[in-house]
């Protein structure tokens, strides 16, 4: 089984809030209490989400955090890699390099697909 990290987890929670009211800003402060996380952590997952391009900020009175493109176009494991990093089932489907088996490696193409 995979688990996600909770940081990753409550992303997800974050984007998918974001995603029900998509024509509106929302601060870090609005969002937290929403969905009952520590202000803090949703700020720090909301910065991550626009540094990965998912959601877009808007400084000033009328400012807060939507997300950047519908949320069909927006995938879990978008968001998942906005926090966590990388997403592989193994060290070598995310850095091949890392891997001295490559060349020879019959599962690694398999492995690249999921």
């Amino acid at each position: 089984m995979i688990i996600l990290s909770k940081l990753a987890d409550y992303g997800v929670i974050v984007a998918t809030h974001l995603a029900t009211h998509p024509e509106r800003r929302e601060n870090a402060a609005a969002v937290a209490m929403a969905t009952r996380l520590p202000q803090a952590t949703v700020a720090k997952l909301l910065k991550a989400l626009a540094h990965a391009g998912l959601v877009t900020a808007t400084r000033g009175s009328a400012g807060g955090y939507r997300l950047a493109r519908s949320a069909g176009a927006i995938s879990v494991a978008e968001v998942v890699a906005a926090i966590d990093g990388d997403i592989g089932m193994t060290q070598c489907s995310v850095h091949v390099e890392d891997c001295e088996r490559t060349t020879y490696c019959p599962t690694r193409p398999h492995w690249a697909a999921i």
